[in-house]
């Protein structure tokens, strides 16, 4: 992976990515630029065999994304706006479609695009001064990266409705009380706590990861009895890898697993 970009910080930390939106000035706002730059990261990321699991945060202490460019999106026609929401969307699957777990270390505020991104990962952690939201409806539009879809897929669907409708912000102990989020921590704590659940996460079986990664997204999604009936088959397949195989061993001969993502 050697992408240089403009608004995106790549850091590598052994087997973990640390991925940090860097337009602090504009509170980190997803423009037309940090989106496809966001997507091409995600293209090289899903392809990796090196990368184990990834952070996702913004630049500065005030914002992870403050949200969409609203100056961007201001003189758009409908025509404009769908090419624009296309575009998020394919950044939102494509974040939560990785094979390797993916963790949001929300700093600051997380509104709109900023909100939908967060929700893209796979687990949230929040500093205790973040600030979360789906502001869209105070501007006289609504949700275009799958904030209306994905926010009542994480919390009761009361709450969903209660925070789209009303376009509010909300603490993150509040976030925390609802489901939203997985833990909090201290601002200065955060990314530190980010990168060790991270590499935790780095350490097990990377294959065995990737496919419980894709049948607990499935669980979202479908019926139980197709969630099952993936689950079965993935975890068939597994048998085939190297790395079960070492898993196994280890476990019976009481040593630590040297995992190959074989």
């Amino acid at each position: 992976m050697n992408s240089q970009f403009e608004t995106l910080l790549v850091d590598s930390d052994g087997p973990v990515r640390i991925v940090t939106i860097n337009r602090p000035k504009a509170l980190n706002a997803l423009n037309q630029q940090v989106l496809t730059e966001l997507l091409r990261l995600c293209g090289e990321l899903a392809v990796s065999e090196s990368v184990r699991a990834v952070v996702l945060t913004g630049a500065g202490e005030k914002a992870f994304v403050a949200g969409a460019d609203i100056a961007a999106m201001a003189a758009m026609q409908p025509a404009e706006a769908l090419s624009f929401a296309e575009l998020g969307h394919r950044v939102m699957d494509a974040l939560e479609s990785l094979p390797q777990p993916v963790i949001a270390a929300v700093n600051g505020f997380a509104l709109g695009g900023g909100m939908e991104l967060a929700m893209s990962c796979d687990i949230l952690l929040a500093s205790e001064t973040a600030r979360f939201g789906q502001p869209e409806v105070n501007i006289g539009v609504m949700p275009g990266f799958g904030g209306s879809q994905r926010l009542p897929r994480r919390v009761p669907f009361g709450m969903a409705a209660e925070i789209l409708f009303s376009g509010d912000n909300i603490t993150a102990a509040e976030a925390l009380r609802i489901g939203l989020v997985n833990r909090l921590t201290a601002p200065a704590e955060l990314l530190g706590e980010a990168k060790k659940l991270a590499h935790k996460m780095a350490s097990r079986a990377p294959v065995a990861v990737a496919k419980t990664k894709q049948a607990l997204h499935t669980s979202r999604q479908g019926a139980l009895s197709d969630g099952n009936a993936q689950e079965r088959q993935l975890f068939s397949e597994l048998f085939a890898t190297a790395d079960q195989k070492e898993g196994m061993s280890a476990f019976l001969e009481k040593r630590p697993a040297v995992y190959r993502g074989k």
